[in-house]
């Protein structure tokens, strides 16, 4: 297993697939692991693309006492791991809270990121905010993180169960729960950390093509935070997957993937 040292003696498991000057970095969503992208990573490696994931601080195989588990603190492990890995230019694939973590490692990327896709992406904000009407509220969110610490086996259990909107299988959901429980229960601060996230200014200033995908029928991210990307950024491709959740890699794969592919190709 690959690990990339950090701070204070803590690391941050990864997987590098294939070989060369360019890759695709996929950034899984919160609470999750690499494996989230289990139906993506196969396509991608067999058209030859060389590909990067890793483990959010505090999640899967990654160390999981990190005193910083924030969206830049993870959005620095991304880059980090890009300049070890010595790769010349990235397109940044993130899924929900992985969509606010690579528009912060692409800010930092520069002319090294050649394109952003983001799947279900919460941002540029994840809650509502003064002039921006779209997503959740605070106290929402404070139920949310308050649900979770009281019992968050069954939280997770059924975030699980409403992950998809289509019909799946008992062993899809059980394998999206194994992800979760794999988490720290301190995990949850990069959760809260979407409360003030606004990257309004930061989608604006994207020098690159964006990819958004919207689950029509997401239950975890508003479909209009995906929308309002196209508002901010200014080379935008919104997809609307109208029988997904919060996973269109699963419930609409042919169509997810496709599209994907085709954006990458354009990039790289």
């Amino acid at each position: 297993m690959s690990h990339l040292p950090r701070e204070n003696g803590k690391s941050i498991y990864y997987e590098d697939y294939g070989t060369g000057d360019s890759a695709i970095v996929l950034v899984h969503g919160w609470g999750a692991t690499v494996r989230a992208w289990d139906y993506t990573l196969p396509g991608l490696v067999a058209s030859g693309y060389r590909v990067v994931l890793l483990d959010h601080r505090g999640c899967g195989e990654s160390s999981k006492d990190f005193s910083d588990m924030g969206v830049e603190a993870i959005a620095s492990d991304v880059v980090a791991l890009v300049e070890h890995l010595s790769i010349g230019s990235v397109v940044l694939n993130g899924w929900s809270l992985g969509g606010a973590v690579i528009v912060a490692a692409a800010t930092q990327l520069g002319e090294r990121c050649k394109g952003v896709v983001l799947t279900c992406g919460a941002t540029p904000c994840y809650l509502q905010k003064p002039g921006y009407p779209h997503g959740g509220t605070d106290d929402i969110l404070a139920e949310t993180l308050t649900a979770m610490a009281a019992d968050r086996v069954n939280f997770l259990a059924g975030l699980s169960s409403g992950i998809c909107a289509t019909e799946v299988s008992p062993q899809i959901v059980d394998w999206m729960y194994r992800m979760f429980l794999q988490s720290s229960p301190l995990a949850a601060q990069s959760l809260g950390a979407l409360g003030p996230l606004d990257q309004r200014e930061e989608l604006a200033a994207l020098q690159v093509p964006v990819l958004s995908f919207i689950g029509g029928l997401d239950a975890v991210v508003d479909p209009a935070v995906c929308r309002s990307v196209a508002d901010y950024a200014k080379d935008v491709t919104l997809v609307e997957c109208t029988a997904s959740g919060h996973a269109p890699f699963i419930d609409e794969g042919e169509l997810y993937h496709s599209e994907l592919h085709r954006f990458i190709a354009k990039q790289l």
